[in-house]
């Protein structure tokens, strides 16, 4: 072979062989560059995926956020809910409540119970059937009842028939006389005939529960207590002494504001003076002696004429719950009640 044609030869295969080392760099570069991109993706997926992920939980907390405010208003208004009537400090709630008592006093000094009776035996019949019914007239009915019955003993044996009869002017003859046979039962048969002088022997008779047995041992035994009836509820809440609702907290919480030797005068006069002038629907707030010290002063009548129109028993001149009402009561100008089927 001529030199010429080596050279050329040889500097074909040198071309070739460049050549060839291109496309190996070539090949290793575009596999570089397909598996850069291909973790590019794959990052970029990842990411991806991380940004949904936030929003997910971003979504999920824009929704639960309105539940948690909710949640917030309505603990709120639980809250305010839950506030006493009067936030005053205790001891301007005792001053005020003792104060008011008072004047209660001076108002009515004969406040008494308003059930006639002459024994306790009598007292605790009479009071179990003063439920749902007046005062006025279980003393209407009871004297026919002693007068045939007039011990635990005898009203135990009683005809069940004959007592429903005497008892139906007072309403719920049938449980009442169911009531009080049973009672006279226990008397008669645990206690010995005697009306026992304690709370836990009380309550345990049919028919009486606590009201009854303070009115019994208050009025019979002279052992303080507390009356809760629907007089004495209705005036502590609008007097702001409480705002319990049930009759064993409005008990402990207004028996806390007083001392114990109190107690039962202090129903005696909140008594009185819910039946007299602050009554349940129109209550003669113009007549009231207590109304500069009542937070609820304006709930009924203001005009001084027309409240005094709605005035009740011995403040109206008319006659009040007993048939034989205590001297002291009579000598301040109250009335007698007459007896069943009078007038």
């Amino acid at each position: 072979m001529k030199p010429t044609a080596k050279k050329t030869a040889k500097k074909a295969t040198a071309t070739t062989k460049k050549a060839t080392a291109t496309a190996k760099k070539v090949t290793a570069t575009t596999k570089k560059a397909t598996s850069s991109e291909a973790a590019a993706k794959k990052t970029a997926a990842k990411e991806t995926a991380v940004v949904k992920k936030t929003a997910a939980v971003k979504s999920v907390a824009k929704k639960a956020a309105p539940a948690k405010s909710v949640a917030k208003k309505t603990a709120a208004s639980r809250a305010v809910a839950k506030k006493p009537l009067v936030a005053e400090p205790s001891t301007a709630l005792v001053r005020r409540a003792r104060r008011i008592n008072r004047e209660l006093a001076e108002v009515y000094p004969y406040a008494h119970p308003e059930l006639d009776f002459e024994n306790p035996f009598q007292l605790v019949v009479a009071t179990v059937l003063s439920a749902q019914t007046t005062d006025l007239r279980v003393n209407q009915t009871t004297p026919a009842l002693f007068a045939k019955y007039p011990t635990p003993e005898d009203l135990a044996a009683a005809n069940p028939e004959e007592v429903e009869e005497i008892l139906r002017p007072t309403g719920f003859f049938r449980a009442k006389t169911k009531a009080v046979i049973g009672l006279s039962k226990a008397l008669a048969e645990e206690f010995g005939g005697e009306v026992p002088g304690r709370l836990e022997d009380l309550v345990k008779l049919p028919g009486v529960g606590r009201k009854t047995a303070f009115v019994v041992l208050g009025n019979a035994f002279g052992r303080p207590g507390i009356t809760v009836d629907t007089h004495f509820q209705r005036l502590v809440r609008r007097w702001q002494w409480t705002e319990e609702t049930e009759p064993d907290k409005i008990e402990a919480a207004v028996g806390a504001l007083f001392p114990k030797s109190e107690w039962t005068m202090l129903s005696h006069h909140v008594i009185f003076h819910g039946r007299r002038i602050c009554h349940a629907r129109k209550p003669a707030c113009g007549a009231c002696p207590i109304a500069p010290l009542c937070p609820s002063y304006g709930e009924g009548e203001t005009d001084p004429e027309k409240a005094r129109k709605l005035l009740k028993y011995e403040k109206g001149g008319y006659p009040g719950q007993r048939l034989n009402p205590p001297r002291a009561y009579l000598d301040a100008g109250g009335i007698p009640a007459p007896p069943l089927g009078a007038g």
